[in-house]
């Protein structure tokens, strides 16, 4: 009698701790679901472009087509990554991109290209145009001492990075964002990964949003990246939180 209820109860106990990682995974993909099947995809294309890590990245490209993104809005992650991650990587995640496209159409798949940038008005002014585009990004005109230190610095990323790039609509200022921090989380800079964190907040992806970013993170990318992350967003959450 006594082994039959031993049995009964070690039954119990091993379903219970069985059930416990599937209710952990309902979690986790209840929280990714915040975000869209091409933010999910950004998050590692950009993680392994500023890790360098090519075999990953090419599943991640083949996984971003297969999510409905296409080749012009993938090409134009991979172009933003060489204002965080140097030419080097950036050049080798379109090389392989380009080696990804080929190997498809030689299968017979044929991947949507997507529409191109549209044109800038023909008398904008980049720099007026960059330093807007700055303000709306990080929620307040920038400043500080590394600008002062080094002015050349602030009309690069005024008329280059917020200006050239960042003007080209083919991504939205959230998607660039999403593509920033996963890269700075990959590679580390862990103070520009809480500016940029912050800077998603501030561009209207929401907090729950930014807690999937983390999850995709864990996921796709590896568990190093994902504390960072988590360690790094906390202490905006906390910030912001204490700034109100």
């Amino acid at each position: 009698m006594l082994s039959k209820v031993f049995a009964v109860i070690l039954g119990l106990y091993c379903t219970a701790a069985m059930g416990l990682p599937a209710i952990a995974h309902a979690e986790s993909t209840h929280s990714v679901s915040a975000l869209s099947g091409k933010q999910q995809s950004i998050i590692p294309i950009a993680a392994f472009t500023a890790n360098g890590n090519v075999e990953k990245l090419k599943a991640a490209l083949a996984d971003g087509l297969q999510n409905g993104m296409t080749i012009n809005e993938i090409r134009e992650v991979l172009v933003q990554m060489y204002a965080y991650t140097g030419f080097p990587r950036s050049l080798t995640g379109l090389n392989t991109f380009i080696a990804l496209l080929d190997e498809r159409k030689a299968q017979g798949i044929h991947d949507e290209v997507g529409r191109d940038a549209a044109p800038l008005p023909d008398k904008a002014n980049i720099r007026e145009l960059g330093t807007a585009n700055q303000t709306t990004v990080i929620g307040r005109p920038a400043s500080g001492r590394v600008y002062e230190f080094a002015p050349m610095i602030d009309t690069f990323l005024k008329e280059h990075l917020f200006g050239d790039i960042f003007s080209r609509d083919v991504l939205s200022f959230q998607e660039r964002e999403l593509a920033t921090v996963s890269a700075l989380a990959s590679l580390p800079a862990a103070t520009q990964l809480r500016s940029h964190l912050n800077c998603c907040l501030v561009v209207g992806l929401s907090e729950d949003q930014m807690k999937a970013f983390v999850s995709v993170l864990e996921t796709k990318v590896g568990k190093e990246e994902a504390e960072l992350a988590k360690k790094s967003l906390d202490t905006v959450l906390q910030s912001r939180m204490q700034a109100k």
